[in-house]
């Protein structure tokens, strides 16, 4: 099924497309222990706010050679693909009719790591960029905030659940995963971006 089969999420200015179990049980459950245990998962520190913080999550980053990635103050040299990241990275391509050249992956340990709120608008990623966002393992709320309205919208990502947002989204929107007091299993996420170089 083609992404513009799916519906626009976006109540305005961007476009949200959200599919629900992207790979079956099994294969969503082989995909998360490879990637759980082959990843090469590392405790970052961002500067934010004029000082160094510990992100509160584990972070990976892949990519071609070229896809060198900045924010919060920090140079991303991107490691090379795993066999793994290559096969899901053309199966997103496949639905978004759209290349990627790089991924973030985060792995959320507990309901206490987190995202902050902000928006993937560095310059590198283009004007109008398309993430594709595929999660495995426990579901996490994903909230999305209007930049003027402030208008909340919220969605529960589960195991192998594909989200891909495109169009003006990141100009109008900014999005967090919140920290949760309810028991969490661990729970990786990986965005699908193009770096323009």
């Amino acid at each position: 099924m083609p992404l513009s089969a799916l519906s626009n999420l976006a109540p305005q200015d961007g476009e949200i497309y959200y599919w629900p179990g992207f790979y079956g049980p099994e294969q969503a459950d082989d995909y998360y222990q490879r990637l759980y245990q082959s990843l090469a998962w590392r405790q970052e520190q961002l500067f934010i706010y004029g000082r160094w913080l510990n992100v509160p999550r584990l972070m990976a980053w892949y990519g071609d050679p070229c896809a060198h990635y900045r924010y919060s103050g920090v140079d991303h040299q991107p490691l090379a693909w795993s066999v793994d990241l290559q096969t899901l990275r053309g199966n997103v391509e496949a639905v978004c009719k759209h290349g990627f050249n790089s991924v973030l992956a985060n792995l959320y340990r507990d309901g206490q790591d987190s995202m902050g709120c902000h928006a993937d608008d560095e310059q590198e990623l283009g004007q109008k960029p398309l993430i594709a966002s595929l999660s495995f393992g426990d579901s996490r709320l994903l909230r999305f905030i209007h930049r003027k309205t402030g208008q909340k919208l919220d969605i529960d990502l589960g195991h192998a659940d594909l989200l891909v947002m495109a169009g003006e989204l990141q100009h109008h929107w900014r999005h967090e995963l919140p920290k949760t007091r309810k028991s969490k299993q661990p729970r990786i996420n990986l965005t699908f971006r193009r770096i323009y170089v």
